[in-house]
C-alpha cells in the first residue's frame, strides 16, 4: 500500500512541475537569463525516473501486479 501512495505523489509532482513550466515558459518569454523552465524539466525528469523506478520494484517484489481483464495468463 505504500508504495501505491508513494507512486501518486510522485505523479503528482510530476504534474505539477509541468504546470509550473508551462507557467514559466509563458511569463518569462523574451527576458533573458530565466531558467526557471529549464529547472522545472529537470525536477519533472527526476520525478518520472523515481516513478518509474517505484514502478518496477513494485512488478518485480511483486507488489504491484497487472489485474487488467484482458490479461488471461495463469496465475
Amino acid at each position: 500500500m505504500w508504495l501505491k501512495i508513494i507512486i501518486l505523489l510522485l505523479f503528482i509532482g510530476v504534474v505539477l512541475s509541468l504546470t509550473a513550466g508551462l507557467t514559466y515558459l509563458l511569463r518569462d518569454a523574451g527576458v533573458p537569463n530565466k531558467k526557471r523552465t529549464l529547472y522545472a524539466l529537470g525536477i519533472r525528469i527526476t520525478l518520472a525516473s523515481l516513478m518509474m523506478i517505484c514502478v518496477v520494484y513494485g512488478f518485480y517484489s511483486g507488489i504491484l501486479t497487472d489485474t487488467a481483464p484482458w490479461d488471461q495468463r495463469l496465475r
